[in-house]
């Protein structure tokens, strides 16, 4: 698929567990928002993630954070069609879905990090992600995208694939695109650790899902 033909008015798409949701989770999206500028950005926390155990807190409860986390950023919209299936989520299944609503023209982009996108040869389907959506690529400080550290086929996929992130907007699908963030130091897994040890989790996440989760004794 050629990577300079198309339309703009690309939309960033990143899914996640959000168990729960934070400022690291925020500020990938918002950078990526930025440097790949994207008309928007839209969350799509996991229903039922098939590669690792149960979330800590309920879909409910993982949307609704998620929905308090991102309700003051108009570029932010929150996708509850994955919370709301039956069926395991996988992100084959979301783009094809998300593809099916926006049309055949509107550029769409995965947002994942590196360690995902190095991960990506055990998810269901990963060659046909390339016809629904751009990946782009969440660099960690000191790395870059290089085909020569990665397995074969993937390598394989960056050397045809591999874009800058300008041309994410001129094509609906198909190209492979890294920006640069730097990092905050923080996880879901540390903050659900915290919690269940009575320690502080403030400015780990915002007031709101801070608060949320004091309410309802989430992790705790």
């Amino acid at each position: 698929m050629s990577c300079t033909e198309g339309h703009t008015g690309a939309l960033g798409v990143f899914g996640g567990t959000f168990d729960p949701i934070h400022y690291g989770h925020l500020r990938l999206a918002e950078t990526a928002r930025e440097a790949l500028g994207l008309a928007g950005v839209r969350l799509i926390p996991a229903g039922q993630p098939p590669h690792r155990a149960a979330p800590g807190a309920s879909g409910f409860h993982r949307l609704a954070m998620a929905r308090l986390a991102t309700a003051d950023n108009p570029a932010f919209e929150v996708d509850s069609a994955e919370v709301d299936a039956s069926q395991a989520s996988y992100t084959i299944l979301t783009l094809e879905r998300l593809r099916a609503r926006v049309g055949k023209d509107r550029p769409l982009v995965l947002l994942l990090g590196v360690d995902a996108f190095l991960g990506l040869p055990g998810w269901l389907r990963w060659t046909e992600l390339f016809d629904f959506a751009h990946l782009a690529v969440a660099n960690r400080p000191g790395y870059s995208l290089d085909a020569a550290g990665l397995p074969p086929e993937l390598a394989t996929q960056l050397e045809h694939r591999q874009a800058t992130p300008d041309a994410l907007g001129t094509a609906a699908a198909g190209c492979i695109a890294s920006f640069s963030m730097t990092p905050l130091a923080i996880s879901a897994t540390d903050i659900r650790s915290r919690a269940a040890r009575g320690q502080s989790l403030r400015y780990l996440l915002p007031p709101p899902v801070l608060d949320y989760i004091s309410r309802h004794q989430l992790y705790s």
